[in-house]
């Protein structure tokens, strides 16, 4: 089998976590067909003590146990040896850099990505400062563990990288472009008194691509304002957005 384009080692006290989403869909058939790889490490197989012990009460106090620095660091040295200077490692965090589509591209393009799936009151901060990790959040709010949110790093990722998804079909989707995407219709024309519109059974391609750009904005001025300020706008699309939220 040919080498992955792009591998993933997932550090987790909970591997099936990890495992259990990935194994339908688009990404399966990725992992399947050898473009994308993905590996969860069990933490526990670093600790040295009977009890397989992986974390302690904080220093200074305070509820709940942090994760233990040791078993981290070594089981990454040790699965990733050399490799790992050239690797990012991320820690699944909700203190973090908060995911996105530009973020997603850019773990696209590696060769390894490290996930360490922060648990309990988190993680000693000295496996970030020993392993450069950078530390990253898929959203403001507060989750058991970082396992579903790895998951969701890896799918966002690996749907990117090239030969898992056709390019045409990422292209135009949400985010792609700093807009979220305009809205869908399949069969039937009409259903429950709603017409598909007009323009999209035209076969005029050039008016299909005018009224997808202008619901494109239109949904995103109505759903996330807050992504208008970095979308690539001409004058009079900025203009028809001021008529839309009404900003002068």
């Amino acid at each position: 089998m040919s080498t992955p384009a792009l591998r993933f080692d997932v550090f987790t006290l909970f591997p099936r976590t990890v495992e259990a989403p990935l194994e339908e869909s688009i990404i399966r058939r990725a992992i399947e067909r050898g473009i994308v790889a993905v590996q969860a490490h069990d933490i526990r197989t670093w600790t040295h003590d009977r009890h397989r012990t992986a974390d302690d009460t904080p220093y200074g106090g305070g509820a709940g146990m942090v994760m233990l620095a040791a078993p981290i660091v070594d089981g990454v040295e040790a699965v990733l040896g050399d490799e790992l200077p050239a690797a990012r490692v991320l820690v699944m965090t909700p203190a973090g850099r908060v995911f996105d589509q530009a973020m997603a591209r850019d773990l696209a393009r590696a060769q390894r990505v490290v996930v360490i799936c922060g648990h309990y009151e988190g993680i000693d901060q000295r496996v970030i400062d020993v392993l450069g990790a950078e530390e990253v959040s898929i959203g403001d709010y507060v989750l058991t563990g970082g396992e579903l949110a790895a998951s969701v790093v890896i799918d966002a990722v690996a749907r990117l990288v090239p030969g898992v998804i056709e390019e045409a079909s990422i292209s135009e989707e949400s985010h792609s472009s700093g807009l979220v995407e305009y809205p869908q219709y399949t069969r039937p024309q009409q259903y429950r008194g709603l017409d598909v519109p007009g323009v999209l059974l035209s076969g005029h391609h050039a008016q299909i691509a005018a009224w997808r750009r202008a619901e494109s904005i239109r949904k995103t001025a109505a759903i996330r304002p807050d992504l208008l300020a970095k979308a690539d706008l001409t004058e009079r699309e900025r203009a028809k957005v001021e008529e839309i939220t009404g900003d002068a």
